[in-house]
């Protein structure tokens, strides 16, 4: 079973999994069939496992059998259930086998402790598997997560075992060792991808005292431990920054950025830290709360009178701009209780919390936002577009009637590139939007953009069929109207061969077949020329189709390109 099974996304016929599930009793219980001495007593043995014993019978039955091995064998089996089952993603097999190497307590790793594999899943006793395709240790079947999970007692304080484990192994003399300009992903240190990673994901959850002591004994030198490049490569880009230069992230910096609040509480009473310091972006650590949502690190930031709510990072994005992009509604509201935060100050790229809400789709900080009457609704940001822009781009249709009901709010502005709302709805295929759109009298569905496309020729570019019926239903849409090359929407549909879409314009009266772009290209033409078979035979079946139609480049519909000569 070294690759296991690949769950289908379609139910499992029932037979099928009664069948499994008879296979995975016997294969947890196979030691105490062959214990028996007669084959008719292992027949008895084999019928009682698959007649009386359920999985998870068999799943307590095994681990007490983990559990009664010799030496260290218990331990390094238990541990291995507990890393698979809690982990917060599918661990590699050397980064079990690191986790299970750690000895608590100790200043350095030992190498020389280092299980085998072979040794863990003997351990287990065929409780996991090893997926050779992806080099991952997992739990033998989905069900015996569900066992493990129902019963938290198995493995005590899993969390704060885990991250005293990741601390101890980041503590070590070998890591501490490595210089912020090595790779974090070095090949004798594959634990410290994980353990930089996710150690505050489990401190969070159970942060003991025991763990306490280890995360302050890192977050003290953090802005030079290795561990912090790991983390912050994970989160954001780090091209800008160069081998040699001062890597600016604190302790706090990280303890905010995982929630940590008793760490938060203890690093902002040490003189050394400021509270207001910029990390190599420029944001704070009151900043980084904010941007991951934790309500109560923000509180205690707030509640230092030396704190500023209102400093900005190097692009100009305050907390409450990070609070709003990331969705975090309470964080957002907390924010707003301090009088000197501006709900409506725009970032670098012109964009404010408004704008990244509505971007986002987070309705319920909108309506927090549009409350304060110190916020344009309309607001452009360097691109010329709106809040509306942002949440028609992102087919949220709940912001988008929330922004048109307010008063002050353009239904039909164009951006700097001349597109209207509808324009980016259509060009994006949202069809609530778009019905949302049109029922507005201020909009006008014909408007075209700069180069002189509309939202119906977008729409038909983009071979978004749905939204071209919904624009065709309309009364007043063109369905002919060119852009300044020259091409309709017939024509971009002959050119990418979307054949419904052809189909419908070629329904309208309106629709003239033969039209020619800049270029002399008629629909036919560009069908033809990039074979689109289907749309040839619709265009071949209307009435007068000129087959010698030639355009600038002397090509017809039947000869689409010349020979070199």
């Amino acid at each position: 079973m070294s690759r296991g099974y690949r769950w289908r996304s379609n139910p499992i016929p029932h037979y099928w999994l009664i069948g499994i599930l008879r296979f995975l009793l016997v294969s947890l219980n196979i030691g105490s069939i062959l214990q028996e001495s007669t084959i008719h007593r292992r027949r008895e043995q084999l019928g009682k496992i698959t007649d009386g014993l359920g999985l998870g019978d068999a799943y307590g039955a095994t681990i007490e059998r983990i559990k009664s091995l010799d030496g260290d064998k218990s331990t390094l089996g238990m541990g291995a259930l507990m890393w698979i089952c809690h982990a917060e993603r599918p661990l590699k097999v050397d980064e079990l086998c690191y986790a299970l190497a750690v000895e608590l307590g100790s200043t350095d790793f030992n190498p020389q402790n280092l299980p085998s594999i072979q040794t863990l899943v003997s351990c287990c006793q065929g409780l996991i598997t090893v997926d050779k395709e992806a080099s991952t240790a997992r739990l033998i079947h989905f069900t015996l997560k569900e066992y493990l999970c129902a019963h938290p007692d198995i493995f005590g304080r899993h969390h704060s075992i885990m991250a005293e484990i990741c601390l101890t192994y980041l503590n070590s003399e070998k890591v501490k060792a490595l210089s912020l300009d090595g790779s974090p992903l070095m090949l004798d240190t594959p634990f410290l991808t994980y353990c930089s990673r996710y150690w505050g994901v489990h401190a969070k959850k159970d942060f003991s005292n025991r763990v306490k002591s280890l995360a302050l004994e890192l977050l003290q030198g953090y802005d030079s431990h290795i561990s912090a490049r790991s983390l912050l490569a994970h989160v954001r880009y780090l091209g800008h920054w160069r081998q040699g230069m001062s890597f600016q992230f604190s302790g706090l910096h990280c303890a905010s950025f995982f929630g940590i609040e008793e760490g938060v509480v203890a690093l902002i009473g040490m003189e050394s830290y400021g509270i207001n310091e910029g990390d190599i972006w420029g944001g704070t650590p009151l900043a980084w709360a904010a941007e991951r949502g934790h309500e109560g690190v923000v509180k205690i930031l707030l509640g230092r009178a030396d704190v500023n709510p209102e400093k900005a990072d190097n692009d100009g994005h305050t907390p409450l701009s990070h609070a709003s992009s990331g969705g975090h509604e309470g964080v957002v509201k907390v924010l707003l209780k301090r009088g000197e935060v501006n709900p409506d100050k725009a970032d670098n790229h012109g964009h404010t919390p408004l704008s990244h809400a509505a971007k986002g789709g987070y309705e319920g900080i909108v309506k927090v936002l549009l409350a304060r009457g110190e916020v344009n609704p309309d607001m452009p940001n360097n691109y010329g577009r709106t809040p509306l822009h942002s949440a028609t781009l992102g087919g949220h249709e709940g912001v988008v009637k929330v922004l048109l009901e307010r008063a002050g709010v353009s239904h039909d502005r164009a951006d700097n590139d001349g597109s209207t709302p509808l324009s980016h709805a259509a060009r994006s295929g949202h069809e609530g939007v778009v019905k949302v759109l049109l029922e507005r009298a201020k909009v006008d569905p014909n408007k075209p953009d700069n180069l002189g496309v509309t939202a119906l020729l977008r729409a038909a570019r983009y071979g978004h069929d749905k939204v071209v019926k919904i624009l065709l239903a309309h009364a007043v849409v063109n369905p002919d109207k060119p852009d300044h090359h020259g091409s309709t929407p017939l024509l971009a549909a002959a050119q990418f061969g979307y054949e419904n879409i052809a189909k419908m314009l070629l329904g309208r009266e309106e629709v003239n077949h033969e039209k020619r772009d800049n270029d002399g290209d008629t629909p036919l033409t560009c069908a033809a020329r990039y074979g689109h078979q289907g749309v040839v035979i619709m265009l071949l079946e209307k009435e007068r189709v000129n087959l010698d139609n030639i355009n600038h480049a002397g090509q017809t519909p039947l000869i689409p390109s010349l020979p070199m000569g």
